[in-house]
């Protein structure tokens, strides 16, 4: 009875921290300065192991280990897609990606602000105006944004797929 027990309370404690995963992972879609879609495919994958991959075998972890990696890429190239976009300098681009990457010194503001500071600074060293250079930081801006909301339709994707292979499964 005890080996029962405790057999159940590992796979509680299993599914629990899974959830756990899942939702932090959701909420770092929103809040870049945590690895967002990494932690959702972590906790997936957890559940899927604390089942004993039962209903969740690899190829569905393949699915959700490549829609993973998409993600991480649309991290990587939104603001700098966004800056191109409009017309940005080469200055500016580089700037939108560093903008990104040393705004997560800074927290959540430096997340938002760091790839619209990165392009506006790098369009304005490659001599283009103010206003230039607001309007190129805005396009960098716009697409970190979109970047988000493309972040959090991949990690509701993954929770889809997961959800069908287990029920099926």
């Amino acid at each position: 009875m005890d080996e029962i027990r405790s057999l159940l309370d590992a796979h509680v404690l299993g599914y629990v921290l899974a959830v756990v995963l899942v939702a932090i992972g959701l909420a770092g879609t929103l809040l870049p300065a945590l690895p967002g879609v990494p932690l959702v495919f972590a906790g997936l994958l957890l559940a899927a192991w604390t089942d004993g991959f039962r209903h969740v075998g690899a190829f569905t972890l393949v699915v959700l280990g490549a829609l993973t990696a998409l993600a991480v890429a649309i991290d990587f190239v939104a603001g700098v897609l966004g800056a191109k976009r409009v017309g940005a300098s080469r200055a500016a681009v580089v700037g939108a990606a560093l903008g990104a990457l040393g705004g997560i010194v800074f927290g959540l503001p430096g997340i938002v602000l760091g790839p619209f500071v990165g392009a506006l600074v790098g369009e304005i060293v490659a001599g283009g105006t103010l206003r230039r250079a607001a309007h190129v930081g805005a396009g960098a801006w716009l697409g970190f944004a979109l970047g988000v909301v493309l972040k959090l339709g991949v990690c509701f994707a993954m929770l889809g797929v997961f959800a069908v292979a287990f029920a099926i499964g």
